[in-house]
This record gives C-alpha cells, structure tokens and sequence, in this order.
C-alpha cells in the first residue's frame, strides 16, 4: 500500500507576525509534493491559516482534553477548528518532559482530539537514558499503546517516532536506527491493532531533520515523512518536504 508523504513543521515557541510571514510566504512560493502540515504557535493558528496557501495544512502545537471551561491558558480543538485548523501535534516530548504530561493524559487528548475532527501527529519516543539501558522498544509501545487505546479511527492518525536524545542537540539517529524503530512500531501496530492499520499508517521520523540528513531519512521503507523542528522556520525546509521526489 502507498503511503503518501507526510511533513510536519513544529514551529515551537519560535516566530512573529513579521518572520512567520516571510516564511510563509516562501513556502507559499515552493513547489511541494507532499501532505505538509505547518504547526503554529496558539496565538498565530488564525494569522496563518489565513496567509497560507491551501496546499499547507495547520497544526495545533497542543490542546486540551474538554471542549471548554475554566482552564487557564489552555485551547480545545473546538477553537482550533473555529480557526479553519484541522490537525493537532499531541504527546511532542517537550509537552511530556517539560511540562510534565502522562501517557494518560496524551491519550485523552488524542480521543477528544479525533472526536471532534481534528487530524493528530501523535509522538512518541525514548530518551537517551531509556536507549542506553536497552529499552527504546518497551518505552515506545507502551506510549504507543496508550494512544491506540483512545484512536477509533486511524485514518485521521500520523505516529511520529522522535528520539528524545536527537531533538534540538544536533544528533540524530542514523537512518538504519530510525528504520529499526519504524520496522518495530508497525510491527507492533500489526499485532495489536491490525493489518491494514499497520500497512496503512504513517509513522514519521523526527529528531534534527535538516537538508544533508533527509534523503537518506526519506529512503528508508518504513519512514513515511517527516517532523521537522528547527529547519522547519529555514528555506531549507522545502528541500525537506520534497526529499522523497
């Protein structure tokens, strides 16, 4: 089965009006042959949305797990859609290791999230301490499990396989360590949700992405895209989108 392309761009807490607009106006400008989501701070969703060409989809960097209420500072995907927004990012490692999210909490957001329909780049990962001690796959499939436990339908679904230790430090797992994993999770996805799910779903690398590292990236079987953090606010990030073509 074909699985199209999917790039991601985590633009974290990174950009303004001016900035995010030249960047979109670049991007707007590329020639794409991929599913590209861009993922925008909260308080710029509708600026881009807006400014954007409609080959691009907009992500959510986050929501939460209720349609409304006194949650201070939070957004629900009811907001994010009244934005014309139609995809969420949920699980990023820097919501589970920063700010403190449990497994739990990730797959309430994910169930919510598809409930009301929106798309989610759902994460997962280990960190450098979890790889050393020999146990990246006990750590991403019980992330893993959490979310297939609260996803219904998996067409609305991207996985994004990120190395904790290759996020924003400059390393990043090489494409055959990538491949294992993604080999693994399908594997996993195979076993424990079904066939046509795991052949059908698109499990993403992200981990310092850049243009010298994505063609090899792109070449491996089981690596169906991208997400990207810091390169996805650079030029380069086209390059990246298109590293399948």
């Amino acid at each position: 089965m074909s699985r199209k392309f999917f790039v991601g761009g985590n633009w974290k807490m990174n950009g303004d009006k001016k900035s995010l607009g030249e960047l979109i106006e670049t991007l707007n400008g590329g020639k794409v042959d991929a599913n590209v989501v861009c993922g925008a701070p909260s308080i710029y969703l509708d600026f881009t949305r807006s400014k954007l060409d409609a080959k691009f989809g907009v992500a959510a960097q986050n929501c939460y797990k209720v349609p409304k209420g006194a949650f201070t500072g939070e957004i629900s995907p009811a907001m994010i859609k009244d934005c014309g927004v139609n995809w969420v990012i949920l699980g990023h490692s820097e919501r589970r290791h920063v700010f403190g999210e449990s497994d739990e909490l990730i797959g309430q957001k994910t169930a919510h999230a598809l409930e009301n329909g929106l798309g989610v780049i759902a994460c997962i990962g280990e960190k450098l301490d979890e790889r050393e001690g020999g146990i990246t796959e006990k750590v991403v499939f019980a992330q893993t499990k959490v979310i297939a436990d609260n996803v219904k339908d998996w067409s609305k679904v991207v996985l994004a396989y990120e190395p904790v230790w290759a996020i924003g430090t400059g390393k990043t797992a090489s494409p055959q360590q990538a491949q294992e994993v993604h080999e693994k999770l399908r594997a996993w996805l195979k076993t424990n949700v079904s066939e046509a799910v795991a052949n059908s779903v698109r499990i993403i690398y992200g981990g310092s992405v850049t243009g010298a590292t994505c063609k090899e990236l792109a070449s491996q079987k089981d690596v169906d895209g991208f997400l990207v953090g810091g390169a996805s606010l650079k030029p380069e990030f086209i390059e990246i989108i298109n590293a399948k073509a």
